[in-house]
């Protein structure tokens, strides 16, 4: 490998790999700066904007956390081998690997540090082949040709890059493979997030740049690989158009199988993606380093000659709109009104679900708080579930049921006809804006609930969250609403824009430079007519693509607000809270607590790991040697310990047959009374009404037959076995009666704490009806909705008997396994 770079590429050819891209690049960036500070500046003078946020926004989020930590196998490219390697990802989101975990501990020296941008995440070795064997096209693998890497388990984990280096791993169960593949997505999500909005000058500068570019070289349309930082984003453009050159060179010179040829060329396209990323960042540096230092005279003239550039450039738009605008309006007429309307629906659609989703996860947590703070409702337990609500946005498994709905975006056809390299950039833009709209919600929560817990008691704290959490969604639909909105609007135009840019150059590109004359020369480096050009073929279909948002607002498919309700700030003081710092719940409400603890100093110094603050019961399948150590589970945040082995010896009974009842249905609590206090506060949906009047009634009759066998009289076997066919014929009429004595009661106890909150309230209990009805049934008891109407043939009444033996006790055991 190395002699092959060596001898292709000396030091002269290496200084050339950027050089005449690099040159073309900073006389295109000098240009679109002067054009962005001049924007900016007007920007500020003459105001505007959109609708004012009703959500408060956290400015450093990842403050003193970390995302993910633990353990797993590594491919290992020295040796061949696979070895146990620790991963730490901070809040930067680079995955940083060590020998093991006393490695980190101590402070050592990382292994490497991937830096996920442009990176793919693929979890089968299928999918991993298949773009494999297209980076060498000439060269084709046989059929039933063994890779060059074998996984030492069945589930991998492959970050896969077209010209960086590859990097392996595996898991030992399917579960472990999904925690691990959603950090991995989240990492390269937060690495291909683009450039810093908040640079106003040199960010619309670089992207300008780097799309005239791309456009002279005769590329249209979306990119892939515009992630990263502009260095990395350079080197992209670097290796577009140098990696065929290189492969058409060195490919023929390879030798040995077809799997020693894809490894040898996939070290020479990241060496040679190294050397293009080290030369890119100083030639860049260098370019941004002049423009800055020239930028103070540049605002002075722009400050003085304000009105003269605005009214020269108005002018000279004029001019090419007479031009441009026939042929614009043609090519929008024909081409691109009949797909408006299409395109839009399919970004809707799993864009608006994934919203949903949001906002539901965001209900169910707060919803599963208050449930869990209404026996033991103190500020202490309250600050053990906002820590870890507090980065439910960050965290990455939690925020999959999300993300994944995002992930059926189709757009067929758009690859042909509007050269849309892939759906991939508008999905991975939805999912940042559904991560930053979760992160908003919560930290509007925290700091209103925050401000209302201030002087009050325990008692009030589930009607503080309650009051907190009808605000925040309140404003969250709104504020969501804006967002979609916005993000439809710019997809459409970035579909449609390079598209009509690419018809129509060639016709107008000719005429372009006369209007270059009517430009004042003082004026000239703040006016350019090809930004003209493309700002009057933007405001040609910009109408279209706002009309098309506009009806889709005004049909409610999708729950969108009309762009006529425009709020301002309903709550005048809100903005206030938004300048104070983070709350640590931990530290506020339960410090004394670890303050006890001799080992606190060293918790403190440690960062929080935002997916261990998450952490589930249930311990996970780990690899030999620690591997996958700290992985996290799926499910839903533990509230209590459920295996209380305190209660197992009370729980078991002699039944007559001599046998002893299975302990592991009684390891939850117990207690009759918390049972009932949550019955009467949670809401409770039909179904699970009829369950509970039927289990009370399964209760009177379990007591009457106990009370009856106290002091059982000798009968015949044949009398016995009638009154064991009535009492199972009882609990069946019982369990019918319940329903009708229950009918009064519904419309009582069922309310829902606002009218937005309806359907996901009675989704919710309509799910853990479901859950009910199997429980009753794994308790040995029947509910009356599954029994099949004119059932009376006598069955054996095994679950009758294992009734009568049980107490009020199990019963509600089994009622609380329903609320839990």
């Amino acid at each position: 490998m190395g002699d092959l770079i060596s001898t292709h590429l000396d030091e002269s050819k290496r200084e050339l790999i950027t050089g005449e891209l690099m040159g073309e690049f900073g006389r295109l960036y000098e240009q679109q700066y002067a054009v962005a500070l001049f924007n900016k500046m007007r920007y500020d003078v003459e105001g505007g904007g959109g609708p004012q946020p009703q959500l408060l926004h956290r400015k450093v989020p990842l403050k003193n956390k970390s995302v993910f930590s633990g353990a797993l196998f590594q491919y290992l490219e020295e040796n061949k081998k696979w070895r146990n390697r620790y991963l730490f990802i901070p809040d930067t989101y680079n995955i940083t690997f060590y020998e093991n975990k006393q490695a980190h501990d101590r402070g050592l020296h990382a292994k490497g540090s991937i830096n996920c941008a442009g990176y793919r995440v693929l979890t089968s070795m299928e999918e991993y082949l298949e773009l494999l064997n297209t980076s060498l096209p000439e060269v084709k693998a046989k059929v039933g040709s063994s890779p060059f890497l074998k996984c030492a388990t069945q589930f991998p984990i492959i970050l896969w890059h077209p010209y960086a280096r590859h990097y392996y791993y595996c898991v030992v169960t399917e579960k472990e493979q999904q925690k691990w593949s959603a950090v991995f997505q989240d990492c390269v999500r937060h690495a291909n997030n683009g450039l810093p909005e908040d640079c106003k000058v040199q960010t619309p500068a670089f992207t300008d740049t780097v799309r005239l570019y791309r456009q002279s070289h005769g590329h249209y349309g979306t990119w892939e690989m515009m992630c990263g930082t502009p260095p990395q984003i350079l080197s992209n453009l670097v290796m577009e158009t140098l990696l065929p050159e290189m492969r058409d060179l060195i490919t023929p010179k390879l030798k040995g199988k077809l799997q020693e040829k894809q490894r040898n060329w996939m070290l020479i396209s990241d060496a040679l993606y190294t050397l293009v990323q080290s030369q890119a960042q100083a030639q860049y540096d260098a370019v941004v380093q002049s423009c800055e230092a020239g930028r103070p005279p540049v605002e002075a003239t722009i400050r003085t000659d304000m009105d003269q550039i605005v009214t020269s450039k108005e002018h000279v738009t004029s001019k090419i709109r007479a031009v441009v605008l026939p042929k614009a309006e043609k090519l929008l007429k024909v081409s691109i009104q009949p797909y408006i309307s299409s395109i839009l629906d399919a970004l809707m659609e799993p864009t608006s679900r994934g919203f949903f989703e949001v906002r539901d996860l965001f209900f169910r947590e707060l919803v599963d708080m208050s449930k869990n703070l209404l026996n033991d409702g103190n500020k202490e337990k309250l600050g053990e579930h906002m820590d870890k609500i507090s980065m439910l946005a960050f965290h990455p498994v939690k925020m999959q049921s999300c993300y994944e709905k995002m992930e059926s975006l189709s757009l067929e056809g758009l690859q042909q006809r509007f050269d849309v390299s892939s759906p991939s950039v508008f999905v991975q833009r939805a999912q940042i804006l559904m991560r930053e709209q979760m992160d908003d919600a919560v930290y509007t929560f925290e700091q209103l609930l925050h401000q209302s817990l201030e002087g009050q008691e325990g008692e009030d704290l589930s009607k503080s969250i309650q009051r907190c959490q009808d605000r925040v969604i309140k404003k969250f639909d709104y504020d969501s609403s804006t967002v979609r909105k916005k993000f439809f609007r710019e997809a459409l135009l970035q579909i449609f824009i390079p598209y009509m840019l690419k018809q129509l150059s060639p016709s107008c590109s000719a005429d372009l430079p006369r209007f270059q004359e009517l430009i004042f020369e003082d004026f000239s480096r703040f006016i350019l007519v090809e930004n003209i050009f493309e700002e009057v073929v933007l405001h040609t279909v910009v109408k279209d693509i706002m009309m098309a948002v506009k009806e889709a607002a005004v049909q409610r498919r999708h729950n969108l607000y009309r762009d006529s309700i425009v709020l301002t700030n309903s709550d005048p003081n809100l903005h206030l809270l938004a300048e104070k710092p983070s709350i640590d719940w931990a530290e506020e409400y339960g410090g004394q607590q670890e303050s006890e603890d001799g080992k606190n100093t060293q918790k403190k110094r440690r960062m929080k790991q935002v997916v261990s603050m998450i952490q589930v019961d249930g311990t996970a399948s780990t690899l030999p040697n620690e591997s996958c150590l700290e992985v996290p589970a799926v499910d839903k945040i533990p509230e209590e310990d459920p295996t209380d082995t305190s209660l197992l010896p009370k729980l078991e009974k002699q039944i007559p047959n001599g046998t002893k009842e299975d302990p592991k249905r009684n390891e939850l609590k117990v207690d009759s009374r918390t049972i009932q206090e949550e019955d009467n506060t949670a809401e409770t949906s039909p179904q699970d009404m009829e369950t509970k009047a039927a289990i009370q009634e399964i209760d009177m009759a379990i007591q009457e037959v106990q009370h009856e066998a106290a002091d059982p009289p000798s009968v015949p076997k044949v009398e016995t076995e009638t009154e064991e066919i009535k009492s199972d014929t009882n609990c069946r009429e019982a369990e019918t009666d319940a329903k009708h004595s229950e009918e009064p009661i519904k419309e009582e106890e069922v309310v829902t704490p606002s009218n937005q909150q309806e359907n996901h309230i009675t989704t919710s209990n309509e799910h853990s009806s479901m859950q009910a009805l199997v429980q009753l049934e794994d308790c040995g008891l029947q509910s009356p909705a599954d029994e099949a109407p004119g059932e009376q043939q006598p069955k054996p009444t095994q679950e009758c008997i294992d009734s009568e033996t049980r107490d009020d006790t199990e019963v509600a055991g089994c009622a609380h396994v329903d609320h839990q």
